[in-house]
C-alpha cells in the first residue's frame, strides 16, 4: 500500500531516508570542531577580544554541563555526561528513523545530534568542552558557549515550536 507521495506505508524506505538528515548533524559537528580549534589557537584561556559592545570571543573550558553545572564535581561528571551524550545520540537516531515526513522535527533532531556529538568529542578527547562565545550586557555575562550549544538550543526551540504547531494542526 502506498501513501500520497508514492512511498510505501510500511517498510524501511522512508525510515532510512530520514537518516539523510545526518548531513546536517555532520555540518554542525564540522563547524563546531573547526571554530573551537580556531578559538584555542587564537586565544589564551579567559582572554577576551571585544567584537561588539555586547559580544566577546573568550576562551573558556567547561568540565560540567550547561552553565558549568557540576563543573567542580571531581571528574566523575566527564564520564557521566559522556554516557548521557552517547545515549541521547542513539535515542535521536532512533527517533529520526521513526519520523514520517516531519521536516521541522528532523531538522531539530539533526541540530541537536550535531551539537551533542561536538560536545561529546571535546569531553572524550579533552576532558572538557571548549566554549568561546561570550554575550554580555550591563556588566552581566551570559555563560560562554559554543556552536554545538547553539545548535542544541535552536534544535530544542524548533521542537517546542513544532509541538505548538502540531497541536494547532490536530485541533483544526
Amino acid at each position: 500500500m502506498r501513501d500520497t507521495v508514492g512511498e510505501p506505508k510500511s517498510g524501511n524506505g522512508l525510515q532510512y531516508r530520514n537518516l539523510l538528515w545526518l548531513w546536517l548533524s555532520a555540518v554542525v559537528l564540522a563547524i563546531d570542531l573547526w571554530t573551537k580549534s580556531l578559538a584555542e589557537n587564537a586565544l589564551q584561556l579567559y582572554q577576551r577580544i571585544e567584537v561588539l559592545p555586547f559580544f566577546n570571543f573568550t576562551l573558556a573550558y567547561n568540565s560540567g554541563a550547561a552553565f558549568s553545572f557540576l563543573a567542580e564535581a571531581g571528574g566523575w561528571q566527564r564520564w557521566f555526561f559522556t554516557l548521557v551524550a552517547v545515549v541521547a545520540s542513539v535515542v535521536i537516531v532512533g527517533w529520526l528513523l521513526k519520523l514520517r515526513g516531519e521536516r521541522m522535527v528532523a531538522i531539530a533532531l539533526a541540530l541537536i545530534l550535531g551539537g551533542a556529538l561536538g560536545n561529546l568529542w571535546d569531553r572524550v578527547t579533552l576532558g572538557h568542552v571548549v566554549d568561546f562565545l561570550d554575550f554580555h550586557w550591563a556588566g552581566y555575562h551570559f555563560p560562554a558557549f559554543n556552536v554545538a550549544d547553539s545548535a542544541i538550543t535552536v534544535g530544542a526551540v524548533l521542537l517546542i515550536v513544532d509541538m505548538f504547531l502540531g497541536r494547532n494542526k490536530s485541533a483544526s
